[in-house]
C-alpha cells in the first residue's frame, strides 16, 4: 500500500534511537524528507547521514527539549531545510519514574511541555500543508494505572487528552492530531534493555504481564506511528492506538 508520503517533510522529536529512530527510518523509506534531534551530537549526525542515504533530505540538530529557544529554532530551520512541514511526531519522554517532585517537574516539562510547544511551533507550517498531520506518542501507561511512577501515568494520560481536544479544535483546519500508546517496548540501548541487564526481577514481571510472552518492537511501534502520520490514513483523528500486545485488559470504547 502506498502511504503517499513521498515527498512529505516530517520533524520528528528523540529521532535517533528506539521508536523515533524507527519512525524515521520509516519516513524516509517512503519517500518522506525528515528532519531529528536529540541530545546527542554524535546520534544525530549518524541519524541524518543514514537518513540521507535513503535518498531523502535530511536534517538534525542536537538539543535538549526542555529548552523552548533549542527546540522553537530547531522547528524553524527543520521548515527551512525541508521546504515546510507536513508531519510532526512528538516522541520524547522523560522516562522519570520515581515518586518525586523532581519526576514530576521532568514529566512535565520533557513529556507534556516539549510537545505542546513543538506543535505550536510548527502550527504555522502546518496550516500551509495539504497533508498536515500531528501524532503524539503516550503510552499504555497513560491508560491503566501500572507500576510505573504516578508522574510518569498522569502526563501520558495529559497527552491523549491533549491530543484529542487538539484534533476537535484543528479539524476544521484539516490538521488530523492522533497519539499511539506503546505497551512495554524493547530495542537495542532502551530502558528495558537496561533493566533486563540490571533488574532482572522487574524485567520478569513486565514481560510475565504480556499475553504475547514478549514486548514489542520499535518498528512495530514506529509502523503505526507513521501510519497514523500518512495520508493513507486521511481521516482518522482524535484516535489513540493503542500497540501493546493485549497488555492492557481495559476496553477502548
Amino acid at each position: 500500500m502506498d502511504l503517499g508520503l513521498r515527498g512529505l517533510r516530517a520533524i520528528v522529536t528523540g529521532g535517533t534511537k528506539g521508536i523515533g529512530r524507527r519512525a524515521a527510518d520509516f519516513l524516509a523509506d517512503e519517500g518522506c524528507h525528515v528532519s531529528v534531534c536529540a541530545r546527542t551530537e554524535g546520534d544525530v549526525e549518524s541519524c541524518v547521514a543514514s537518513l540521507q542515504g535513503k535518498g531523502v533530505t535530511a536534517h538534525g540538530t542536537a538539543l535538549d527539549v526542555g529548552d523552548k529557544a533549542a527546540l522553537e529554532a530547531w522547528v524553524a530551520d527543520s521548515a527551512i531545510a525541508l521546504g515546510g512541514i507536513d508531519i510532526v511526531i512528538a516522541n520524547v519522554s522523560a522516562l522519570a519514574v520515581d515518586d518525586s517532585e523532581e519526576a514530576w517537574r521532568k514529566e512535565f516539562e520533557v513529556d507534556l511541555l516539549h510537545t505542546v510547544r513543538t506543535v505550536n511551533a510548527a502550527l504555522p507550517h502546518l496550516e500551509a500543508s495539504k497533508h498536515p498531520s500531528i501524532t503524539i506518542v503516550s503510552s499504555v501507561s497513560g491508560r491503566e494505572i501500572d507500576f510505573t511512577g504516578p508522574a510518569y501515568g498522569a502526563f501520558k494520560a495529559a497527552l491523549i487528552h491533549y491530543a484529542h481536544g487538539l484534533a476537535y479544535k484543528l479539524a476544521p483546519k484539516l490538521i488530523r492530531v492522533n497519539s499511539v500508546s506503546p505497551g512495554n517496548t524493547y530495542f537495542e540501548g532502551g530502558i528495558w534493555q537496561w533493566i533486563e541487564q540490571n533488574n532482572a526481577a522487574l524485567f520478569k514481571q513486565a514481560l510475565d504481564l504480556n499475553p504475547t510472552g514478549r514486548m514489542a518492537t520499535a518498528e512495530e511501534v514506529g509502523r503505526g506511528i507513521v501510519f497514523l502520520a500518512s495520508p493513507a490514513s486521511s481521516f482518522t483523528t482524535g484516535t489513540n492506538l493503542v500497540i501493546d500486545g493485549a497488555l492492557t485488559k481495559g476496553v477502548q470504547y
